[in-house]
């Protein structure tokens, strides 16, 4: 019995694509994410103190940093004088805390992880957005973009914007940043707070500081993929 070959104005089936995965986008947090700011701020709260006139314990601020600028000031000027106080302190910055402050341990190789599983780094901070730029520029830290003047839940507009999966903060304002974009939170405690209450925050993962990151970063990958 012979067969009849098929005709069909029907074009032949192509093979099944898979979808090309997104790109992988891990934000991180500046202050005491990426960099150690207390040395810097500290002089900075200083030189404030003397120019103003006004009495500011540096020592207490910089156990609480993360929050905005004014959130600080507040605690030492009259509300009115705060707006033109922020102005001031960061105009005296760039000169004051910029060679001041170092980078956190690891930071650089967590940015180096990221890029070898190539992937985008960005940085989403509530520091003022040209200081921050100058911090990364200062210590060789070269990220995708920088976004700046955000603090907690507006960190999610610019992550869902950027398309970040993961994002790496250390206070728990950056996890309520993270779950507003339903990204991975990825704490360091290495800021103001600590383990336990980075956790009870809602943070996925804690790690002790960014030398733990490329470890995690390469197992999360590979349990992903």
């Amino acid at each position: 019995m012979t067969s009849r070959a098929q005709s069909s104005d029907q074009p032949a089936a192509q093979p099944a694509q898979n979808p090309t995965p997104p790109v992988l986008t891990v934000g991180f947090d500046l202050d005491m994410t990426l960099i150690d700011s207390r040395p810097g701020i500290h002089a900075c709260y200083l030189a404030l103190a003397e120019r103003t006139g006004t009495y500011v314990d540096a020592d207490l601020a910089i156990t609480r940093l993360g929050p905005p600028l004014a959130d600080e000031l507040i605690n030492w000027f009259p509300a009115d004088e705060v707006p033109a106080v922020a102005d001031l302190y960061r105009e005296m910055y760039p000169s004051i805390a910029i060679a001041a402050t170092p980078a956190m341990s690891g930071a650089p190789e967590a940015i180096a992880a990221v890029r070898a599983a190539g992937g985008r780094a960005i940085v989403v901070t509530a520091k003022y957005e040209p200081n921050a730029k100058l911090h990364l520029a200062h210590l060789g830290i070269d990220a995708d973009a920088v976004i700046g003047n955000l603090w907690a839940e507006q960190k999610a507009e610019a992550l869902r914007e950027e398309g970040a999966s993961v994002y790496v903060g250390d206070h728990v304002g950056d996890v309520r940043g993270a779950r507003g974009a339903e990204a991975l939170s990825v704490a360091v405690a290495t800021g103001p707070c600590d383990a336990e209450e980075l956790r009870a925050a809602g943070a996925d993962v804690v790690l002790g500081d960014l030398t733990e990151f490329p470890r995690w970063l390469s197992d999360y990958l590979s349990a992903r993929a």
